[in-house]
């Protein structure tokens, strides 16, 4: 497939670049930020990274001004990517790799922080997030990395997870992180707009489970645990990467874990039907009190092996997530219905970010073009799915095109509409752009497409920051 040539060699930074523009316009008050964030280099050398969350994580920003729009695309300087660049080889421990050398190395060794997951713009600087370590601070004009951020000396070297919550009435911060040992913790974080943690909880969870985000609802935050648990003892004799030792124990069941936002109090916890999500779309609280929460379902952990073979270029493992629906009550974390609302395979789910926390009506999406096989496709379509009516939108962008998540950037004075902005990769030509959709008409041709100065590989997350 296509898509193999945009992960075959190691990402081209670039400083500073203006766009051309391949069709359209830019709109007249479409002024601010994207940025975006994945694994950029994949090999060194001959050897290959195990997963494709062991790739070194790089930035993609686009800035839309009124005189046009520019990009910059750039590693982040993790100790590990120097010590590696220096190196000319893998040095550390990861996701889905153990150390080189002598089996100690992955007990005495630190797993590489590749800060490949995420992004989060604050007023002076940006985060790249990854699931296991300390954000990095970038500038927010140049990428350069500033260095590791323990959030004004209030993180204390801990993990600050990829998937933040951000509550646009507040500017209220909302987050985890989880510290193994011989008692797993998970740490909760409410932080203020500046990215101080003002309040910190700590608790105790059964076995080593993998947790990727999590969904604000109204006063609550709400985590669901999947049945994977970390067989940690082969990791650090070295015999398993961490990907590799995990299990999928489907006797566990999902645990539901509700937490009172403002006190950080655990409110509840439940269990329900196995099944396994990366990722909330968001969580809001009915008008029967009730915890309404969206997410993308796999009904195993097989999503796991297919990401492991992204890395390799050639997938062959089918594990197709849809988008569901639960319903819980706070007080008992009883789940009182599921359902599902798509049939179709689906990923990243995104909204408005002024709805975060709060009921909403359309959920923007990466999906598929029609009759495609998905064990052997990255995602080919971006979508809008009306909660209201149920309707679906898509593009269709044709054969191999490969749009990034979608990220929805409101329109000035009118937050109910909007763009959805994506970087699209061409397979045909070996080519990346950004495109700017109308978000209510997918089905038309983009409002503006832009050329990239060179292929950005597949990312994961991404966030818009406006003007200021």
């Amino acid at each position: 497939m296509s898509w193999q040539k945009a992960i075959a060699n190691p990402a081209r930074e670039f400083n500073k670049t203006p766009l051309t523009v391949i069709s359209g316009a830019i709109p007249d008050t479409l002024r601010g930020t994207l940025y975006r964030n994945g694994p950029a280099r994949l090999n060194r050398g001959k050897q290959r990274v195990g997963h494709l969350f062991d790739g070194d994580g790089a930035i993609l920003g686009i800035n839309f001004t009124a005189e046009g729009a520019n990009a910059t695309y750039k590693y982040v300087q993790t100790e590990g990517y120097i010590a590696e660049s220096q190196a000319e080889k893998y040095l550390f421990p990861n996701y889905g790799m153990t150390a080189p050398g002598a089996f100690w190395n992955n007990a005495t060794k630190p797993v590489k922080n590749c800060a490949n997951i995420s992004v989060l713009a604050l007023s002076d600087r940006l985060l790249a997030l990854w699931e296991g370590g300390v954000p990095h601070s970038l500038d927010l004009a140049t990428l350069e990395t500033i260095g590791t951020d323990n959030l004004q000396n209030t993180l204390n070297d801990l993990s600050f997870s990829a998937h933040p919550k951000v509550d646009a009435a507040t500017g209220e911060i909302f987050n985890f992180g989880i510290s193994p040992g011989k008692e797993t913790t998970l740490n909760i974080y409410k932080s203020d707009a500046t990215g101080k943690i003002t309040k910190k909880k700590e608790v105790s969870l059964p076995g080593l489970p993998l947790m990727h985000d999590f969904a604000l609802a109204g006063d609550y935050l709400v985590f669901v645990i999947s049945p994977v648990r970390v067989n940690v003892l082969p990791v650090l004799l070295g015999r398993k990467s961490y990907s590799d030792a995990m299990e999928w124990k489907p006797q566990l069941g999902t645990q539901i874990w509700i937490f009172d936002r403002h006190e950080l109090s655990l409110v509840s916890q439940g269990e329900t039907d196995p099944w396994y999500q990366w990722h909330h779309t968001n969580g809001y609280v009915n008008s029967d009190g009730n915890i309404v929460i969206e997410f993308v379902r796999y009904e195993d952990f097989k999503t796991n092996q297919y990401l492991k073979e992204v890395a390799t270029g050639n997938t062959k493992t089918s594990a197709k997530g849809t988008l569901w629906q639960a319903i819980i009550n706070p007080q008992t974390a009883k789940v009182s219905e599921t359902q599902q609302l798509l049939d179709r395979h689906c990923e990243f789910p995104m909204l408005a970010p002024q709805d975060v926390g709060q009921s909403w009506r359309y959920t923007y999406l990466s999906t598929h073009r029609d009759n495609v096989d998905i064990s052997q496709e990255l995602l080919t379509a971006i979508a809008r799915f009306d909660r209201q009516t149920g309707n679906l939108s898509f593009t269709d962008l044709g054969a191999n095109m490969y749009p990034s998540e979608p990220i929805y950037v409101s329109q000035p004075n009118n937050p109910d509409s909007g763009w959805l902005l994506t970087v699209v990769y061409d397979g045909e030509r070996d080519l990346s752009e950004i495109r700017v959709y109308n978000s209510d008409r997918l089905e038309e041709e983009p409002v503006c497409s832009l050329a990239l100065p060179s292929v950005i590989p597949p990312s994961f997350h991404g966030t818009w920051k406006n003007q200021s």
